[in-house]
């Protein structure tokens, strides 16, 4: 049982009650760090260690090999992590590193081959003369836009009624508050995104209206 702005007396009734020990923040669940803060680069370094670790004994591959890896494994790894947070820019910059790597220098990072071509090219799509690797930085906010749809459609989902049973109650003239969580003011540096996608939706006659 981990307690939030709760008694110590009334933690030890409720941990003896339902037979549970007492823990308490910052923890791990399911491998995303969960605190009362926003979690700093450090507290994603396990993820990047991951990435890291993808490194060793790839060097036996082709250079499509090393694409396919880069594409289903580097690219995916933090996926779960970005479909919660907004990664800190320094940790993409670092996964980022080890994809490069990964597709231009093998399992050796200190190797000084130079890469065949730019970053930007290398993440644009096939049909444009890319290779069609996933661009960190929009992947994860376009995994993160999924919560305005679930917000504005009032889905009945527990951070959902919190949020507006909190902050909108009254209805809202703008949706910015200083007092939200962490979690929520990176979600609203989102929103002009979200207001662009969802009157495209509108003029294309979609169900979806913002």
């Amino acid at each position: 049982m981990v307690p939030i702005n709760i008694d110590a007396n009334h933690l030890n009734i409720l941990a003896s009650t339902f037979g549970s020990t007492v823990g308490s923040l910052p923890f791990t669940y399911l491998g995303l760090p969960l605190s009362l803060t926003k979690p700093t680069v450090a507290d994603f370094w396990p993820l990047v260690s991951k990435c890291e670790r993808r490194l060793v004994g790839i060097s036996f591959l082709s250079e499509a090999g090393r694409l396919q890896l880069t594409n289903a494994v580097l690219t995916a790894l933090p996926t779960f992590s970005m479909c919660t947070f907004l990664l800190p820019t320094t940790v993409i910059k670092q996964i980022d590193k080890f994809r490069k790597h990964c597709l231009w220098r093998g399992s050796n990072i200190n190797r000084k081959k130079p890469p065949k071509a730019a970053w930007d090219l290398v993440c644009d799509s096939k049909e444009n003369g890319g290779l069609g690797v996933i661009k960190l930085q929009t992947q994860n906010e376009t995994l993160l836009l999924k919560h305005f749809h679930k917000f504005f459609n009032r889905l009945d989902i527990p951070w959902v009624n919190l949020i507006w049973h909190q902050h909108y109650g009254n209805g809202f003239k703008h949706i910015q508050s200083r007092k939200c969580s962490f979690w929520w003011r990176d979600i609203l540096k989102l929103l002009d995104k979200y207001k662009g996608i969802a009157s495209a939706k509108i003029i294309d006659g979609s169900t979806c209206f913002f």
